[in-house]
């Protein structure tokens, strides 16, 4: 595996100027790119954020001063795409690019203004309906663990422990079956209706809450639940293209945390979860000018160039999710 080729394959296919301004950069969300992404206008906000997370995974790894220029290039242009706003109505939009930029802010770049608009705004979506937690958007009755999961890792990092662990307490009482350990989608806190949707997604997000607030029981019993539900023959279940490219990754990237965080059994199956998911994308890759083309699906190799119109691996988000995880393996080796 070479997570650099990886790197380099990913900010070659979609790290493009915003609008053709000087010293703006963004993803452009599909490879080869329509009209529409190569100007940014589908520019998918979330998937921006974990490109942004992972160019930071990059700059731990090997740092140098140009990624570190193009990161700060980066998070000026989120903000400048986003009409010089950095929050919109989504809440777990938010949380994502607070993660990233928390990060960012550790590398020594600026970020102070976004990180407190972005607090006040996950902040402000906590409510008693349901038992309490955050809606997924502004608005709407339907509260998630997408939403909730990052906000507590974020509140968690920021240092506001008391709104982490209720967020983290709401979710354990309210999204996890008691049966197989498995973190649901969400509930309707109009109706009480539970949606008993299973996402790796949401392992992993209640994985990391867990972490940060070290609830190892909660966070062994997730881990065990994942293994023996979300990766066949330990290799992470890819869920398709479209955001569904990121939802393994963002699992992978919680699993690694907690290889090197808990105590055994549950370190060792994490960090073979994650390597073992590395090695089958790495080997599934198909070959591009550019370097690897990754699979929407670890377990089974990607399709041959030219892609399909329809193919998922022209997605940004599989092809970010397909570095994360390299990323993450190259942590625990």
């Amino acid at each position: 595996m070479d997570v650099s080729a990886a790197e380099r394959a990913v900010t070659a296919r979609h790290l493009r100027r915003v609008w053709g301004l000087p010293g703006t950069v963004l993803g452009r969300s599909r490879w080869p790119a329509a009209l529409d992404q190569r100007v940014h206008w589908h520019w998918n906000y979330w998937w921006q954020a974990h490109l942004l997370d992972t160019l930071v995974d990059a700059q731990l790894r090997a740092p140098t001063p140009a990624r570190l220029a193009l990161i700060r290039s980066f998070a000026r242009s989120v903000r400048l795409r986003n009409f010089g706003r950095w929050t919109n109505d989504y809440y777990d939009d938010i949380a994502w690019l607070g993660l990233a930029l928390q990060r960012v802010s550790a590398l020594g770049v600026d970020v102070g203004p976004a990180l407190a608009a972005i607090d006040t705004q996950l902040l402000s979506g906590w409510t008693a309906a349901a038992g309490g937690g955050i809606r997924w958007r502004r608005g709407d009755d339907f509260k998630n663990a997408p939403a909730n999961g990052p906000a507590a890792i974020f509140h968690a990092r920021s240092g506001n422990l008391p709104r982490a662990r209720a967020m983290t307490s709401w979710m354990s009482s309210t999204l996890v079956d008691p049966g197989s350990g498995l973190v649901w989608d969400g509930i309707r806190a109009d109706t009480g209706e539970l949606v008993k949707h299973i996402y790796t997604y949401c392992q992993g997000v209640y994985l990391g809450a867990c972490l940060e607030l070290s609830e190892v029981d909660n966070a062994a019993r997730t881990v065990r639940a994942v293994s023996e539900y979300c990766a066949p023959g330990e290799v992470l279940r890819g869920q398709g293209g479209g955001d569904g490219g990121l939802f393994a990754a963002i699992l992978a990237r919680y699993l690694a945390l907690a290889a090197r965080s808990l105590p055994e059994p549950e370190a060792s199956l994490a960090r073979s979860l994650v390597l073992t998911s590395a090695s089958a994308c790495w080997s599934g890759a198909a070959e591009t000018p550019e370097g690897p083309l990754f699979s929407a699906h670890w377990d089974r190799p990607a399709p041959a160039l030219p892609l399909p119109e329809d193919a998922p691996e022209r997605d940004m988000s599989v092809q970010v999710g397909g570095w994360m995880l390299l990323e993450a393996a190259a942590t625990l080796t």
